[in-house]
């Protein structure tokens, strides 16, 4: 009987795989905190939209993550459109051409509704995110790094969802 007591629980990730999956993958999820617009400030949405264009700008640092960890620019295209996405796969080409692969998890975000175009063709977001960064080369893991950096992001509506059109670091100060 006690030889059963030791792995009782064993048996549950089995049973469970989807379970366990969405409790690994909401483990590895970044804070996120929405800083309130101006009451009388450029920037007026509707709820749903803002939550909209702060769900989809989260899938792109995602899209974005998983395009530097595979070497694989095509994974842009879901997210990302124009500038933003010329650069961003400029960026995997050059560290694929090293042998090179980025691996990057954000942490947390502090977001900003900055401005709204007044024909809502764009929003502009500052980003001030925490996140780490690891470099692989040569099957050697580099140690994480943590960063704080801010980010604008402006965000343009397409058929289906909302895409990241610039995507411009802030620099320190």
């Amino acid at each position: 009987m006690t030889r059963f007591r030791q792995g009782k629980w064993l048996w549950l990730p089995m049973l469970f795989p989807s379970f366990f999956a969405l409790v690994a993958y909401a483990a590895e999820q970044p804070r996120v905190h929405m800083q309130p617009t101006d009451s009388g400030g450029a920037c007026q949405v509707a709820p749903s939209t803002q939550t909209a264009v702060i769900h989809n700008y989260l899938q792109a640092w995602q899209s974005m993550a998983a395009a530097f960890e595979q070497n694989a620019p095509a994974g842009l295209d879901a997210d990302f459109l124009g500038i933003a996405k010329e650069k961003l796969a400029a960026a995997v080409h050059q560290q694929q051409a090293l042998g090179l692969k980025a691996h990057y998890r954000d942490q947390a975000h502090d977001l900003k509704l900055f401005f709204c175009s007044p024909e809502g063709m764009s929003i502009e977001l500052l980003d001030t995110v925490d996140y780490e960064v690891s470099i692989q080369g040569q099957d050697q893991m580099q140690a994480p790094l943590r960063v704080h950096a801010s980010y604008v992001a402006v965000l343009t509506p397409t058929e289906t969802r909302w895409k990241v059109r610039v995507f411009q670091a802030e620099p320190q100060q």
